[in-house]
């Protein structure tokens, strides 16, 4: 894909992980929308994105957000070419003290969202052969005690995606998921700090998006895994 004057949307993009793969986009020349469902700081994010990025409110959990944010994409850009489903949450707690509430909030957030945001672009990505990237995890193919409803989610959102290229790759629009491992971010409360340093950066994901996007039109890698090089 030539990536002068592409337009990206990526969920979850105003921290972490989203925030990393933004400023890689924009470092390589495309315009960029991000969203995010709390209260977004405008003016913070322009300063460090620049002032052309697109910021919404969207939560991915409802679907008319996801159409309202693909239409604002639509108006200011004219078009969308690349999505990457990235808004997600964890919480942990073995089976028999994990909530209703947490499981819903994971499930509807890291499944059901990354669902409605290829929904509400896929005509985009249609007209435009385009290229959806959902983040999941490591934990998309590895249990561990506690994980559940994170598993559940991920595991998920790895069929989900793998099922959603089969059915999209006729219309020559590419379908990737991306599983990290330990990445430097927000997610689980987390607040990165200088202990952080053996593990992916957020960047590190965002140039994996733009080597995605720079390959051979007939090349398609639908699941990668990445880790750190070295473990804690």
């Amino acid at each position: 894909m030539n990536l002068e004057n592409k337009v990206a949307y990526i969920t979850g993009g105003t921290k972490g992980i989203g925030l990393g793969i933004a400023k890689s986009l924009i470092n390589a020349d495309l315009k960029v929308a991000i969203s995010g469902r709390k209260a977004l700081d405008t003016e913070k994010l322009k300063a460090e994105l620049g002032s052309d990025v697109l910021i919404i409110a969207s939560d991915v959990r409802n679907f008319e957000d996801e159409q309202k944010a693909v239409e604002q994409i639509v108006s200011k850009f004219g078009k969308l070419d690349v999505v990457i489903a990235n808004a997600g949450l964890g919480k942990f707690a073995p089976i028999d003290e994990l909530s209703l509430e947490d499981w819903n909030a994971m499930i509807d957030t890291n499944l059901t969202g990354v669902f409605h945001t290829l929904k509400a672009s896929v005509a985009q990505l249609k007209a435009n052969k385009g290229h959806y990237i959902s983040i999941a995890s490591l934990a998309g193919t590895n249990f561990f005690a506690g994980g559940a409803a994170y598993n559940a989610s991920k595991f998920g959102v790895v069929g989900f995606t793998q099922a959603a290229m089969l059915d999209l790759r006729d219309y020559d629009v590419k379908t990737t998921t991306i599983m990290p491992g330990s990445v430097t971010s927000h997610f689980n409360e987390h607040v990165p700090n200088d202990a952080d340093g053996w593990k992916i950066q957020p960047e590190d994901i965002g140039q994996i998006v733009v080597d995605l996007l720079k390959l051979n039109p007939n090349v398609l890698p639908s699941k990668i895994e990445v880790r750190p090089t070295k473990t804690k």
